[in-house]
């Protein structure tokens, strides 16, 4: 089957929704400052809150949901790394709000109203994560098995780290973090899409989805 390729532009103001707090000012991490590698290389440009806030992992409190940890559970999944709600892009390009889970082996996807499974991804199918090169919230996962994740949340730093890091623990495999302001990703089985970033205002971007 054909792929169909489709570059719908949208503008999205990056700055809602907020959930973290501090100086949002930006800062090159090309510059001296960046002292340590981090997954962008130096080459992202990203908040200041960005990379000096601590990581804390679950901000859903997975405990107090038991269907979550039931299906967790049922998975042999015991160890979460990161839990919180995102923004995940269909492929028809409409927002959806769900859980994203990160386990030391999997990445979930759940509905945040009944935390229904919607799906699941062993860490070991993943081939890179793609990200603009300007401090905006968004990222995709490919998955060159399946079809693709594009995704946006304030805590895209944490979770880029996360997955670098349980990937290598899991597999002793680097996975790519690709910085690009224009990446395709597969939407969905039979449809390609690329995705444009352009900076138009201190907290817009234009992405085409």
């Amino acid at each position: 089957m054909s792929r169909l390729n489709s570059n719908r532009r949208i503008q999205i103001d990056t700055s809602e929704p907020r959930y973290d707090e501090g100086d949002d000012e930006t800062v090159d991490d090309s510059s001296n400052a960046a002292e340590d590698l981090d997954p962008f290389m130096g080459v992202k440009v990203r908040r200041k809150a960005s990379r000096l806030r601590d990581f804390q992992g679950d901000y859903i409190d997975i405990q107090s949901r038991p269907h979550l940890m039931k299906i967790l559970e049922k998975q042999g999944d015991r160890k979460v790394l990161f839990a919180d709600k995102v923004i995940k892009f269909t492929g028809s390009g409409k927002m959806k709000r769900r859980i994203l889970l990160v386990t030391d082996f999997a990445i979930y996807i759940a509905d945040p109203e009944t935390d229904a499974l919607k799906r699941r991804i062993a860490l070991a199918a993943v081939e890179k994560l793609c990200l603009s090169e300007l401090s905006d919230n968004f990222f995709a996962i490919i998955i060159p098995t399946e079809y693709d994740l594009l995704m946006a949340s304030t805590r895209k730093t944490e979770i880029v780290t996360v997955l670098v890091d349980a990937t290598k623990s899991a597999s002793d495999y680097e996975l790519e973090v690709a910085l690009s302001n224009r990446f395709e990703y597969n939407a969905a089985a039979d449809i390609v899409k690329e995705v444009q970033f352009e900076e138009v205002e201190a907290n817009y971007y234009l992405l085409g989805v």
